[in-house]
Formats: structure tokens, sequence, C-alpha cells
């Protein structure tokens, strides 16, 4: 309730009902067989998408935080893949004192990147303009533009070359 400002029994009644009525329309939105849908459902969550975007079904987009993700121009998003903008390790107190804490952190996915097939983004992501970010790839770190990325971790494996 402290990240969003709420307090009280009021403020717990408006933060389930924020959180029930993003749920909704992620639901709507996950199963949408029509990527337009799709993308108006994350946008009515709170998730800023550019133009041109294609978002395939079956796409999880932070159920907690959408308005912490960003999604530019011209993205593919394919089925299967996971974007957070939170991460919380550990429910165990003595954890989250020594080293591992709840992180909130914003994740944007720059204009003309393509996310595969199964891919996984955390929390403070970046991924780079033009990128590609491989199949069953976990995004820990900021991806450079034009680049090719693969992997548990995922890691670049080719620059693509382009004109400026």
């Amino acid at each position: 309730m402290d990240y969003y400002g709420y307090t009280g029994v009021t403020g717990k009644i408006k933060i389930q009902f924020k959180f029930f009525k993003s749920w909704i329309f992620h639901s709507l939105a996950y199963s949408s067989p029509l990527s337009s849908w799709s993308i108006k459902y994350q946008r009515l969550r709170g998730v800023k998408i550019g133009e041109n975007c294609h978002i395939s079904p079956y796409v999880l987009i932070d159920l907690l935080h959408p308005e912490l993700i960003t999604i530019e121009n011209n993205v593919t998003i394919s089925s299967n893949s996971m974007i957070f903008a939170h991460v919380n390790p550990s429910a165990n107190e003595f954890l989250k004192k020594h080293g591992y804490p709840r992180t909130i952190k914003p994740v944007t996915i720059k204009k003309g990147a393509v996310i595969s097939v199964g891919c996984i983004i955390v929390a403070g992501v970046t991924i780079g303009e033009n990128s590609i970010v491989g199949a069953g790839s976990v995004v820990g770190q900021d991806v450079p533009d034009h680049c090719i990325v693969l992997g548990n971790p995922a890691r670049v494996v080719k620059k693509i070359d382009h004109e400026e």
C-alpha cells in the first residue's frame, strides 16, 4: 500500500479494486486472439504501448505494476513471454534484510525490438532499439541497441549491422 500512497481501510479497498480491475483486463488480454485487443486491454491496465506493436496471446505483463512497463513503437512480443517490473524473491524476512529485498523498477522495450517465444524480462531492464531476444532467454541486464541476445542469463551473441 505504501507504494501507491494508500492508507487505512479506504486505501486497502482502493488498492484491492485497482488489482481486481488490472486482473480482469490482464485476463482478457492474455487469451485474446487478436493483438489489437490485447494491446487495448494492456493499455487499460496502464501499460504504455506505442504504435504498430504486436503482442501475441499468452503474454504475461506484470500484474502488480503494469504502469512501469513501457513498450515503444514497432515492438513484437511473442507468446508465453513474461515481463516483470517487480521482484519479491522471498517472504522470508531474514533474506529481505540480508541483501534480497523487494525490488520495483521500470522496464522499457525500445522501438523495433523483438521478444521471442518464452522469454522472461525482469525488473529494471531496458531492451535496446532493434534488438532481438532469442527464444526462452532470461533477461536480467540491459540489452544494447542492435544486438541479438540468447540464453539464461541472456548474453549478446551478435551485433546487428545498421546504418545511422
